[in-house]
């Protein structure tokens, strides 16, 4: 959903990819944008691969490959409220994505 992020996985910090890559790691999602705020849960793995030089997928599934930074994810883009999906649309909107990876 949103486009154009100053980070992919691959310029995440190792440490942080070492903990998303444990079997019992969580991830939580902060999505702030417009003053709309959402959270979002999800899981890590140690499938998980974190290599991908543009993107980042949170997934639903447990599907993992190596656009994938979390799975199990509590909601879907779908899911997200209708204000923020609305906001997410506008190519010049700026959002913050805050992650927090803990076991």
């Amino acid at each position: 959903m949103a486009v154009s992020a100053d980070k992919a996985l691959a310029d995440l910090n190792p440490r942080f990819k070492k903990i998303l890559q444990r079997e019992n790691a969580e991830l939580s999602i902060l999505i702030e944008v417009a003053g709309i705020t959402e959270f979002l849960n999800a899981s890590g793995s140690p499938r998980l691969v974190l290599t991908h030089p543009t993107d980042m997928v949170i997934r639903k599934s447990d599907y993992a490959c190596n656009r994938t930074i979390a799975i199990k994810a509590d909601k879907a883009a779908s899911d997200l409220p209708k204000g923020i999906v609305a906001e997410l649309k506008n190519p010049g909107q700026k959002v913050r994505i805050t992650l927090t990876a803990m076991v």
